[in-house]
């Protein structure tokens, strides 16, 4: 049904892409007829805005990735430097679930790690919709915040960091086996809220990959045997993951920026003060609205990642999106 939902989506924006440049060409043979400046300027707005239509869909041709259409996890971790790091954590988290809500997708935050002050230490969203890994497999990487600190009483400017990774969900057609004896499964109880049950038993589920030394853990059930089968879940998607990620080398050099939370290693800045700038250190997009980007306007900067992803280049259709 998903397969069938894509390609019938796919035809009827092709034919209203026929149907609107076919509309502006008999804008353009009217105004020669009646000389009328006004709907030549109409039909080359319309061709603009075309244009525009059509470069995202060639974009979006270019998730083809063998997981590109699955759901996703995000996973976002703090960096050193405490609160400040922690209340940064919980922004980006924020910002994927507003990305998520724009785009008609459903997020579920699967588990949640709360900070001493503020923020989170580190949390995981589950993003259910159409290409939802495919668009944000960009996402991973370090980001980096510039700011007056809220919580620095002095008012000092600070830089926080926080790493984001991203994982396809496995479905039912990609078959990842996993050895019990490979791995270490804990349970402890829960943090945050959730009732005297969730805080008082050992429902929450931790299971550590010895080979790998991948740790995925869920704590949003009530019951045990639930978290452990969304761990479990979880863990597939990780092993998954991690096998794309050896098939390119693209993806190695990606995966070797994610070992540090720090400076050296951020995909994106982020300065509120003392400019308004976000930046894609990697594509050299910008936006002069920190608070629009932080509110889910990613797209420019998952188009610009995607097409350098998989081109090799920043240029091409993302570049006409501009």
């Amino acid at each position: 049904m998903r397969e069938r939902q894509k390609l019938e989506e796919d035809i009827a924006s092709c034919r209203q892409l026929q149907t609107g440049l076919d509309d502006a060409i008999g804008l353009i043979e009217l105004a020669e007829e009646e000389e009328d400046q006004s709907v030549v300027d109409e039909a080359v707005a319309s061709l603009k805005a075309l244009r525009r239509e059509a470069a995202q869909r060639e974009l979006e041709t270019l998730l083809s990735g063998e997981a590109d259409s699955n759901d996703t996890y995000v996973e976002v971790h703090a960096g050193a430097g405490g609160t400040e790091s922690q209340d940064w954590a919980q922004m980006l988290l924020r910002m994927y679930m507003r990305w998520a809500e724009a785009k008609g997708h459903k997020a579920e935050i699967i588990q949640s790690s709360p900070g001493e002050e503020a923020g989170i230490k580190s949390a995981t969203l589950l993003i259910k919709g159409l290409n939802a890994y495919g668009w944000l497999k960009t996402e991973s990487g370090v980001h980096r915040l510039v700011r007056i600190s809220p919580f620095d009483s002095q008012a000092r400017r600070h830089t926080s960091f926080a790493s984001v990774g991203v994982y396809p969900v496995v479905d039912d057609t990609i078959d990842i086996e996993v050895s019990e004896a490979d791995v270490r499964i804990d349970t402890y109880r829960a943090s945050g809220a959730g009732g005297q049950h969730v805080n008082t038993t050992d429902s929450a589920v931790r299971i550590t990959h010895i080979p790998t030394n991948i740790v995925v853990q869920c704590q949003n059930e009530r019951s045990q045997h639930k978290n452990r089968a969304t761990a479990w879940a979880m863990l597939r998607a990780r092993l998954y993951e991690r096998e794309l990620e050896l098939r390119e080398q693209a993806a190695q050099a990606e995966a070797a920026s994610k070992t540090e939370i720090g400076w050296g290693h951020q995909i994106r800045s982020y300065v509120l003060q003392p400019y308004q700038l976000v930046k894609d250190l990697r594509t050299s997009v910008e936006n002069t609205n920190p608070a629009a980007v932080l509110d889910g306007e990613l797209d420019e900067f998952m188009a610009a990642a995607l097409a350098q992803r998989v081109q090799g280049t920043g240029s091409g259709a993302a570049k006409d999106l501009d």
